[in-house]
C-alpha cells in the first residue's frame, strides 16, 4: 500500500485519511509554562494516595537488555504480580514488557492473571531494519502470545519530509499486530521540535496506532512534561476530529513518585480522567516502581523504609 500523505500548511491531506486532519503548530514557550504549572501542583493527601496506587496499575515493568534470561523474566513477572512482597494489597502492574525472543516465557509465568505481555518489536530500537522482516518480527511476538507490540516509528522518513512513508509502516505494523494493541514510539529526544513531536503523533494515530508512546528510553533524552503535554494535545484534538481515543505511554527518564504525580496532574487536566486507567494511559518506567511502592509503606506505617529492602529488577 502507498498512502499519498502530504502536509499542506496546517493540514495532512492523503487518500487514507476520511478527511483532512489539523496538524497546526506549537508554541513552545506557552507548552513549556503551562507543563511546568501543571506538573508541579500540589496534590492532597488523599489524592496523593490514589495517584501512587494508580501509578503502579499503570506502569509497563520493562527488561530490554542483552543479558535477559528466561530467569530474569520469571523474576520481573513475579514482581509484576506483587510489586511489595509485604503488602498483598498493592496493585499488579499493567504489563511485562521483553523483547520477542522472551514473550513464550512472560506468557507462561504471568498465565491468566490479568498482566499484558508486551513487546518491542520492529527492530527496536531503531526501526531501520526491512520492512518485511520488521513485520514477521511482530507476527511472531503475537503469535507467542504478546497482547502488547512497542514499535519505533520511521524517524529518518519523517525527518527527510517522507511523511507517506511513516503513515504506510504504522498502518502495516498495526496490521500485522491483528487483535493485539499497538503503541508507536516517536522516540522524541530525536525529532527535533515540539512541532515534529505533534506531527509525529498525528501520523502515527491516523495510521491506526491505539498508543502513541515518547521513548525508548535508550536515548539521553526521553520523556518530559513540555513532550507529555504537547502529545496529549495531539491526542485531544484527534479525538476531537475524528471521535477515536488514542492512549499515551510515557517512558524514559521517570524515576521518582513526585515525577509521575506530575505527569498524571499533566494528562487529567489535558485529556480528562477517562485517561486515567491502564487501558488508556502507561507509564514506561521500571525504575519508577521502587520508588512509588517506599512512598506507599510510609504512608501506611509512618516509616520510611530503605530502597536496600525492595527487589532489583
Amino acid at each position: 500500500m502507498t498512502t499519498a500523505l502530504v502536509r499542506d500548511g496546517d493540514r495532512l491531506h492523503g487518500d487514507a485519511l476520511r478527511a483532512p486532519l489539523a496538524v497546526g503548530g506549537v508554541d513552545a514557550v506557552a507548552l513549556a509554562s503551562r507543563a511546568a504549572r501543571l506538573a508541579g501542583r500540589s496534590i492532597k493527601r488523599e489524592s496523593k494516595s490514589a495517584g501512587l496506587e494508580l501509578t503502579v496499575r499503570c506502569i509497563d515493568l520493562t527488561t530490554l537488555e542483552g543479558a535477559d534470561t528466561p530467569g530474569k523474566v520469571r523474576a520481573l513477572c513475579m514482581r509484576a504480580l506483587h510489586p511489595d512482597p509485604d503488602d498483598p494489597g498493592v496493585p499488579p502492574v499493567a504489563a511485562v514488557c521483553v523483547y520477542p525472543s522472551m514473550v513464550p516465557y512472560a506468557v507462561e509465568y504471568l498465565g491468566d492473571s490479568g498482566v499484558h505481555v508486551a513487546s518491542v518489536a520492529g527492530a527496536f530500537p531503531s526501526g531501520q531494519s526491512d520492512l518485511a522482516a520488521r513485520l514477521d518480527e511482530i507476527r511472531g511476538a503475537v503469535a507467542d502470545g504478546a497482547h502488547e507490540i512497542d514499535i519505533v516509528i520511521n524517524r529518518g522518513a519523517l525527518l527527510s519530509g517522507h511523511l507517506d512513508v511513516v503513515f504506510d509502516e504504522v498502518a502495516a505494523a498495526k496490521e500485522a499486530c491483528g487483535d493485539a494493541h499497538l503503541k508507536t514510539i516517536l522516540e522524541t529526544g530525536e525529532l527535533g521540535s515540539y512541532d515534529q513531536v505533534r506531527l509525529a503523533s498525528m501520523i502515527a494515530m491516523a495510521a491506526g496506532s491505539d498508543v502513541i508512546k515518547t521513548s525508548t528510553g535508550k536515548l539521553p533524552v526521553s520523556a518530559t512534561p513540555p513532550v507529555a503535554l504537547c502529545m496529549a494535545e495531539a491526542i485531544r484534538d484527534y479525538e476531537a476530529q475524528t471521535g477515536r481515543a488514542v492512549g499515551l505511554k510515557l517512558a524514559g527518564g521517570i524515576r521518582t513518585s513526585k515525577q509521575a504525580l506530575g505527569y498524571l496532574a499533566i494528562v487529567a487536566e489535558t485529556l480528562g480522567t477517562g485517561w486515567l486507567t491502564p487501558g488508556m494511559f502507561r507509564f514506561g518506567a521500571s525504575t519508577l516502581l521502587n520508588d512509588v511502592v517506599l512512598q506507599m509503606r510510609f504512608r501506611a506505617t509512618g516509616r520510611y523504609a530503605r530502597p536496600d529492602d525492595l527487589p532489583v529488577d
